[in-house]
């Protein structure tokens, strides 16, 4: 259960989710399904979940200009779950990084 949660997704965007929706993000593992995603985070962080959403965000190609010339790179794809949590319980995120 401890490699099926990654990380959790800390932008403006999940943020204002979790306060008003009660929705929490996560990058998980590429072969996890949804009903282990809600077995680990019912047992990492002790709430009910409701529903769990899943995609699989595709990777890009990034390009920076320096002074030595333009490199090339990728971003890898990744697996994010959208966690929605009883109506009364939150996850304190920021305890466990």
């Amino acid at each position: 259960m401890e490699h099926i949660l990654i990380r959790p997704i800390i932008t403006e965007k999940a943020s204002a989710a979790s306060e008003k929706q009660n929705c929490y993000s996560f990058v998980v593992a590429k072969e996890a399904n949804k009903l282990q995603i809600r077995k680990a985070v019912e047992a990492s962080y002790g709430v009910t979940v409701e529903s769990v959403r899943t995609s699989i965000v595709a990777a890009r190609q990034v390009v920076r200009f320096t002074k030595s010339g333009t490199l090339a790179g990728k971003k890898s794809s990744y697996k994010k779950a959208v966690v929605h949590v009883s109506e009364g319980q939150t996850i304190d995120i920021y305890s466990n990084l």
